[in-house]
């Protein structure tokens, strides 16, 4: 864990800065915030082909769960750790495309992708977002 990282999970932070990036109109920051919030949930999607190859667990009952319609199942539960991971792939994907957008002479969109990438960065420090 960095220095000064909160004890929130990083899903917990990244939702939390949500409603106040939202409220000051903060694109860059919401547009971020989002998209990281997309990529832990795609993470944690099931994949279509495996529903019915592993059972549906509910591990409170130690059985299938009777909550689940056929052909579902509970989505993948993160480590920390792995959102960590996410959130930092977001960052360099920004980053990357940043440089790609400097090159063909878009600077602005290139700003708003390094600040994009400054944000998600703060989350992972534990720093509150500060509209």
């Amino acid at each position: 864990m960095r220095p000064g990282r909160s004890q929130q999970s990083v899903r917990d932070r990244l939702r939390a800065a949500l409603p106040a990036a939202l409220k000051a109109r903060d694109a860059d920051t919401v547009a971020a915030l989002r998209t990281a919030l997309a990529a832990i949930d795609n993470a944690e999607a099931v994949d279509p082909h495996e529903v019915g190859r592993r059972p549906a667990l509910d591990p409170r009952l130690g059985s299938a769960s009777g909550n689940l319609a056929a052909g579902e199942a509970p989505p993948l539960e993160l480590s920390e750790r792995e959102m960590i991971r996410i959130v930092e792939r977001e960052i360099a994907e920004h980053e990357g495309a940043a440089r790609e957008y400097e090159h063909a002479g878009r600077d602005e969109r290139a700003l708003a992708l390094r600040r994009q990438a400054d944000v998600l960065a703060s989350i992972l420090d534990g720093a509150p977002y500060t509209a």
